[in-house]
């Protein structure tokens, strides 16, 4: 019997009964080479009782071939497929192929809790890999347990899992109500992929934190704008308003029209909006020289803060980053507030490790929102 013809039978019944088991395919051989008889007779008596659905007695015929003495490489790769055949279609889950068998059969039916016992089994034959123990995780997912997916994770893929591992991670913290590990998830992702629907999720999120203050809502909003993921005429309503309502009113108009721009924004409160803005913004660079004096002069540093602010939302960076500087050097009531809209300053003028060690001195007590808003910035200075 030549190896050819071996092979193609051989890769018949592998294909049509254990696809899914990933048994190897013998590589190609001359046409003239051929098995010896001693082995390649109980080999093609093995095809038989397989065929013949007698996995017993083919698999103690393969046990015969592989007994031979001198066996040649292509000889032990035909015994081996057709071991591999024989554990696939008889679902010995004591095999390597058999116990792919079993757990990829199981999964495909719909039987999650045997996927999710099938760990041990996968183990005991050395396939628990990375990519078995993800659909491990899908599994807990799809038959409704949500917790024991988060569980299963956190404790098997350590503190990097992959992306996909990350995405279903997320999936299953959003069901199970885990605001704490989404994010963690959503972070993640978004460090590594930079990619606008995960900035999307994670800056929903980040809107809709219990004890958001309208200052903190509105650096979402900018950074919502930032990241692209500013969408839909609510979205830029609300960021103009924020910002007209805070007192900066150059950053309103310009949001306005970018919406406009846009072709999101194109109705008559729109118009009413900008026309507002316009005048406030007017009036406020009439009274810079002024307010800046008085600010200087103030034993506070707050006003300069908010100035620099005002700077950053005319697209003046560099003056921004100045006289936020300037404000830190005095007392402050909210030190973490100057320190954030210092390093967003920083990001815009290109100084981006400044901005990152900036960002990165904000603290406070767990559940700070001004932590929350830094860690976000920092981020999107990372990109």
């Amino acid at each position: 019997m030549t190896v050819r013809n071996l092979r193609a039978v051989a890769t018949a019944l592998l294909l049509g009964a254990a696809a899914m088991a990933g048994a190897a395919v013998l590589s190609s051989t001359p046409a003239a080479a051929a098995l010896r008889a001693s082995v390649g007779k109980p080999l093609q008596e093995a095809i038989a009782l397989y065929n013949a659905k007698n996995y017993k007695g083919a698999m103690a015929k393969v046990n015969e071939a592989e007994a031979i003495s001198g066996k040649t490489a292509e000889e032990s790769k035909a015994i081996e497929q057709m071991k591999n055949a024989i554990a696939v279609a008889s679902g010995d889950p004591s095999t390597p192929a058999g116990a792919e068998a079993k757990f990829t059969n199981d999964y495909n039916a719909g039987r999650f809790k045997e996927v999710i016992a099938d760990a041990e089994m996968l183990r005991k034959v050395g396939r628990l890999d990375g990519k078995n123990q993800q659909i491990i995780a899908q599994a807990y997912y799809r038959s409704g347990d949500k917790a024991g997916c988060e569980r299963y994770i956190k404790s098997n893929f350590g503190a990097n899992p992959g992306d996909s591992v990350l995405e279903l991670l997320m999936r299953c913290a959003y069901d199970a109500g885990d605001d704490e590990t989404q994010r963690t998830a959503l972070e993640t992702l978004v460090a590594h992929t930079q990619k606008a629907e995960y900035w999307n999720i994670l800056l929903k999120l980040s809107e809709h934190a219990q004890g958001m203050r309208d200052p903190d809502t509105l650096d979402v909003y900018r950074l919502k704008l930032a990241t692209g993921t500013l969408s839909g005429k609510d979205d830029y309503i609300t960021l103009a308003q924020l910002a007209l309502q805070l007192g900066f009113y150059a950053e309103a108009q310009s949001v306005l029209e970018k919406g406009q721009a846009a072709k999101v924004l194109a109705d008559e409160r729109t118009t009413k909006l900008l026309n507002l803005a316009k005048s406030q913004a007017a009036a406020d660079a009439a009274a810079m020289p002024k307010n800046l004096a008085a600010a200087n002069a103030a034993p506070q540093g707050d006003a300069l803060v908010k100035i620099g602010q005002d700077l950053w939302g005319q697209g003046k960076a560099k003056d921004a980053v100045a006289t936020i500087q300037a404000g830190m050097k005095k007392p402050l009531a909210d030190k973490n507030s100057a320190a954030i809209h210092l390093g967003m300053a920083e990001i815009s003028a290109g100084q981006k490790a400044d901005a990152i060690k900036t960002l990165e001195s904000v603290t406070g007590p767990k559940g700070d929102k001004s932590v929350m808003i830094a860690h976000l910035w920092t981020l999107y200075a990372r990109k």
